[in-house]
């Protein structure tokens, strides 16, 4: 199968020389890369002429195109005829030497995978012995976050696996997968480490909705994918992911993010939710958004965890009289 690769990337010309010198040492290279650069400056444009990377296509967005959903999807349109396989990966990510060769192999197991994940390895902290009050899942244990143990404590969350989307959303994110080199099904998967069939973007678009940043917006892409075929997301297809700071928005901004476009892709999966399912959704939103503001008190980063918290608060007042429009 022929597949490429799209890296969008913006104001970030050292993580992505890293990620490609990574990528030359792939046990199955692609058959293109298309870099996407949303920079203001021409930084990465000359980084990337100093080298001589193979197969690589380098595009600087216009102020039209840039912004992550607008990047991808004018990589998109770039992307050669004769691919069966379009992958994404973000620029703050270094895959390991197996990672390409073992996404692509999912297609074949999986015939019907319209969309396949890779499985980031150095966030979480996994064992095989058991954590009290920890999460197990195929023989694997991890510690749970103090927001999900009170959540669990006040009934705000459910035993939705790992990759779902509850009925109040706020579930548990595929990192909640364990390293068990299983391929697992999922409605939704990170877009930083994401591969789709090309077929499937004569049919979706990134939304443009998700401006500059994107929060979210590999969500609402897979969950609205999700309701014409399968997804998966195999943990042996490894990567790391750095966050890298340069490039993200300011934390008043994320944190306002984080709410409405939380709502939004909510609304996606589910358009007309009960009223119990509202509540959920708001309460949850209420007891994340006071334990950052907790944070802010008891924290290593207090502004940061307070600039946050108040962009959650904005953004969840907002959402009374200023609805997202659902695309």
């Amino acid at each position: 199968m022929k597949f490429s690769l799209i890296i969008c990337t913006y104001q970030r010309p050292v993580a992505i020389i890293k990620l490609l010198d990574t990528i030359q040492q792939q046990t199955l290279y692609p058959n293109e890369i298309i870099v996407v650069d949303g920079s203001l400056d021409d930084k990465t444009q000359n980084a990337l002429t100093l080298k001589n990377y193979e197969n690589v296509s380098y595009f600087k967005a216009s102020e039209m195109d840039r912004g992550l959903t607008k990047q991808r999807n004018f990589g998109i349109s770039k992307v050669n005829s004769s691919i069966d396989i379009i992958c994404f990966l973000d620029d703050d990510t270094i895959p390991e030497p197996s990672y390409f060769e073992a996404l692509i192999a999912t297609y074949q197991l999986k015939p019907k995978a319209l969309g396949v994940g890779g499985y980031i390895t150095n966030e979480v902290k996994w064992q095989t012995s058991p954590i009290q009050n920890g999460f197990s899942l195929d023989g694997f244990y991890r510690k749970e976050s103090t927001r999900f143990k009170i959540r669990r404590f006040l009934g705000l969350i459910d035993d939705t696996s790992p990759g779902f989307m509850p009925k109040y959303s706020h579930g548990r994110p595929v990192s909640y997968l364990p390293p068990s080199n299983k391929i697992y099904p999922v409605e939704l998967f990170m877009g930083g480490i994401s591969s789709f069939r090309k077929e499937v973007f004569n049919t979706l678009q990134f939304s443009t909705y998700f401006e500059g940043y994107g929060l979210y917006e590999d969500a609402d892409f897979c969950l609205r994918l999700s309701t014409l075929g399968e997804l998966y997301v195999n943990t042996s297809a490894r990567i790391e992911h750095y966050h890298e700071a340069s490039g993200r928005p300011n934390k008043y901004t994320y944190g306002k993010m984080v709410v409405r476009n939380g709502w939004y892709v909510w609304r996606v999966k589910y358009p007309k939710p009960l009223l119990k399912a509202k509540l959920l959704f708001h309460c949850n939103v209420i007891v994340l958004l006071k334990l950052r503001f907790i944070n802010a008190i008891t924290g290593r980063n207090k502004k940061e965890a307070f600039t946050e918290a108040l962009g959650r608060l904005v953004g969840w007042f907002s959402l009374f009289f200023n609805k997202p429009i659902l695309k």
